[in-house]
């Protein structure tokens, strides 16, 4: 039985299946961690039993389709404009003309010579459709002013434009053996107009490659291959520790801190491959097999156990095998897997020892497991916690309850209740995991370190000084991400750091701490907002803004208690336009869009980058002006919905301060001299009318016209608007500044559009007088040739 409801939310999903063993139905819950994506592979089972349950046009990608929000450039807006003003000089000089035309008509002997008189029926024709006709026939001699083909040549210019991306060999990446990708070639010259860049953390800046550092158990911290059972290894000298032995009351604690992590987790062993027809896997008792998870913290945690003396073996016929350090090997039964949420930030398991001993095992977030616990070295491991958190370290808590036989059996009921459940099935679930996961025994917490990408800190350094503010969007703690932030130079030392977090609004209330912001950041500067120029000068303090998921919520939630309260909105965008950077954590995949949309329709309405690598990132990516995928570690999803795509984070800087500068300065020229010529061409046309009775007589043959636009003109600028170089890529890449001479769409303004406009109309006099001078006395020689 499957249930319909909700078949349009893609997070949801409930239902039951019976499984016939024998006569008798079993029936098990459905949920959406039971669901099998395209491209899903099936691993450690030899078959599974499947359900068909949504087809067709019910299938949740149906039934969910957006289609993507057009995104337009900032040059296609202005030649939209500029061809209005362009339509109106059309309808101008077609109306002065045929105005002119019947104030030259009303002399008879100017209407009527001699060698064209009208007829009957023209003579007789309504002088409304006379001059309705003769207007037509005027905006035809004169429609050649607008620049038709310049929408062709301009696609053309995008498309051939943005293989010089793709054939980069400097945005190749040869360890993922990745090029740049162009999703979309709409936007190229959008790449030299970015005014702000929001990025996430995690696989953007960072490798999103996890390594097990450290691992605190009441107290003591363990490194691997550096302390083991509180004995100081070789190698262990510069290493920052808190180094007291355990004594054998500990080890029992000890020992179950590393048997918590080995069961409390959802990764899978993949062993060995066979070679000539042999199957190698687990050999002596010793594991030759390595670890595949949806989570690669979870696997650096198990790989750091196994470094530390614990190694999971697998799981069999639902018996979860660990090898400790006398070699060996336990057996622990699963009963139940409370998965992780976002909500909760935590996980938990259920096992059952070959002693028939019943545990809980749980670890999450700080945040979500500290209150949990009444019991344990709460203080001893919370300031270890804060400590690493400080040196950027992902960390996470462990603890434990024992269960008895009795609240199990409670436990599985309240489950079982709670799955089979149509209606509040989310709720209920949330419910009956929140009373199973308390009472905990805190026994420790692990610190992960995700380094730092290659050149990540010199690429947002470049960022700044070419005028961008970067914004850091993620999802971890504050001290982890402000820890990053200083490593990429997002935060100088001499960075002033404004708090706008729960913390801080707990002491003081939501107004007063952004009023009070607001006085700081505007103190120096006289109340305007600072130019991105005047961070990088001494005479400007530097401010860096910290901003928590909790606290932006109530900042983008209109105040309805307080009218004098403002509008915490506008306060709050003010102090970020004068911060340098802004870190904002704690987010959730909605708030990071929510920031980029306040953002983009803020009163200056800047150019908008995102950029992300993960399913989490693509809201922000669609919405941006310009979004950005990072070929990292969790799937495509952020880079099939970009409209570039990059192997690392480091290739961004070429991606804006060389081929952004260089798209945009190309087709700004390409589409100032589209509308130069066009009018240099048509001008003299519109001269000529004065010299033939404005007869609508063409000045030119109508191959010139054809030919003129075609090729004369067209294939030129092409190939000028793909090759042209105006500045070595070396120095634009030394100096970023540079980029700030094209921003906010510098060379398509309107007195720079009149210039060239005005350019047009002085060269089409020149060379329409030029020549009827030049041939107003035809005779050039003495003898009258």
């Amino acid at each position: 039985m499957i249930s319909p409801v909700h078949a349009w939310v893609l997070t949801r999903f409930r239902g039951n299946i019976n499984i016939y063993m024998g006569n008798e139905p079993v029936s098990r819950s459905l949920a959406s961690q039971n669901l099998l994506l395209r491209g899903a592979t099936l691993k450690n089972t030899e078959y599974i039993y499947g359900v068909a349950i949504y087809t067709g046009m019910e299938t949740k990608m149906a039934l969910n389709y957006q289609s993507k929000s057009q995104k337009r450039s900032a040059v296609e807006k202005s030649m939209n404009a500029y061809l209005v003003v362009y339509l109106c000089i059309l309808i101008s000089k077609a109306v002065i003309n045929t105005a002119l035309k019947y104030v030259w008509q009303s002399d008879p002997n100017k209407d009527e010579p001699w060698y064209n008189e009208k007829t009957e029926t023209e003579r007789q024709r309504h002088i409304l459709i006379r001059a309705f006709t003769d207007f037509l026939a005027f905006m035809v001699l004169f429609n050649y002013i607008i620049p038709v083909s310049m929408y062709v040549t301009v696609e053309m210019q995008k498309f051939l434009g943005s293989y010089f991306m793709m054939w980069d060999d400097e945005m190749f990446d040869e360890e993922l053996g990745e090029r740049a990708v162009v999703n979309t070639s709409d936007l190229n010259e959008e790449l030299g107009q970015v005014e702000y860049v929001f990025t996430d953390k995690t696989g953007t800046l960072t490798e999103n490659n996890m390594e097990f550092i450290e691992c605190c158990v009441d107290g003591n911290v363990y490194v691997p291959h550096v302390i083991c059972n509180g004995q100081v290894m070789p190698g262990a000298a510069g290493i920052d520790m808190i180094d007291t032995s355990p004594g054998p009351d500990a080890r029992e604690h000890e020992e179950l801190f590393f048997r918590a992590l080995c069961l409390c987790h959802t990764v899978q062993v993949k062993e060995e491959e066979t070679v000539d027809g042999i199957k190698h896997g687990i050999h002596q008792g010793k594991s030759s097999s390595f670890y595949i998870s949806s989570s690669p913290d979870e696997v650096a945690l198990v790989e750091g156990m196994k470094r530390l003396g614990f190694t999971y073996l697998r799981l069999r016929d639902g018996q979860m095998e660990i090898l400790n350090r006398e070699d060996e090997i336990e057996r622990f039964e699963l009963l139940e897997v409370l998965t992780f949420d976002s909500v909760r930030r935590r996980m938990s398991v259920i096992v059952r020892s070959s002693t028939g001993e019943l545990y809980l095992f749980c670890k999450g977030a700080d945040s979500s497991i500290f209150p949990r616990v009444i019991s344990g070295k709460v203080e001893q491991v919370k300031a270890r916690v804060e400590h690493n958190a400080v040196e950027g370290l992902r960390t996470l808590c462990v603890a434990y309850r024992p269960l008895s036989a009795e609240q199990y059996g409670q436990v599985c009921h309240l489950l079982t209740r709670a799955k089979l459940e149509f209606q509040d099935q989310d709720k209920l679930v949330a419910e009956a995991y929140d009373l199973i996961e308390r009472d905990l025994i805190l026994l420790g917490a692990t610190a992960v370190e995700d380094r730092l990408q290659d050149k990540a800190a010199d690429t947002i350094e470049s960022l700044h000084k070419a005028g961008m503010k970067v914004w850091v969007l993620t999802g971890d703690k504050m001290e982890t991400a402000a820890a990053t932030c200083y490593a990429s130079k997002l935060f100088r030392r001499s960075t002033q750091i404004l708090e706008l977090t729960t913390k801080r609004t707990e002491e003081q209330s939501l107004h007063d701490v952004l009023f009070e912001l607001s006085r700081t950041v505007l103190r120096h500067y006289g109340g305007m907002p600072r130019d991105t120029s005047s961070g990088l000068s001494s005479e400007y303090t530097d401010y860096g803004l910290i901003i928590d998921g909790a606290t932006l919520s109530a900042v983008m939630r209109p105040s309805q208690e307080e009218s004098n309260s403002g509008n915490y909105k506008e306060i709050f965008l003010e102090i970020c336009r004068n911060c340098s950077a802004v870190l904002c954590c704690r987010m959730a995949p909605l708030q990071k869009a929510q920031i980029v949309k306040m953002i983009k329709a803020s009163k200056e309405h800047p150019i908008t980058l995102a950029i992300g690598d993960g399913a989490n990132d693509v809201s922000m990516i669609l919405e941006a002006h310009v979004g950005i995928g990072i070929m990292g570690k969790e799937g495509r999803q952020a880079v099939r919905n970009s409209d570039y795509a990059i192997p690392k984070f480091k290739h961004l800087k070429k991606m804006l301060l060389v081929h952004g500068h260089y798209y945009y300065i190309r087709i700004s020229e390409l589409v100032q001299y589209f509308f130069y010529k066009n009018v240099c061409f048509i001008f003299p046309q519109f001269l000529y009318q004065f010299f033939c009775g404005f007869s609508q007589q063409p000045l030119y043959d109508t191959a010139y016209l054809t030919l003129y636009n075609i090729s004369f003109t067209s294939l030129p600028i092409l190939l000028y608007s793909l090759m042209e170089q105006h500045i070595n890529i070396d120095i634009l890449k030394k100096e970023p500044s540079l980029y700030r001479d094209i921003t906010k769409n510098s060379l398509l303004t309107w007195p720079i559009f009149t210039y060239w406009t005005v350019l047009g109309i002085y060269d089409a006099i020149v060379m329409f007088f030029g020549a009827y001078f030049l041939f107003d006395n035809t005779t050039f020689t003495s003898n009258g040739q």
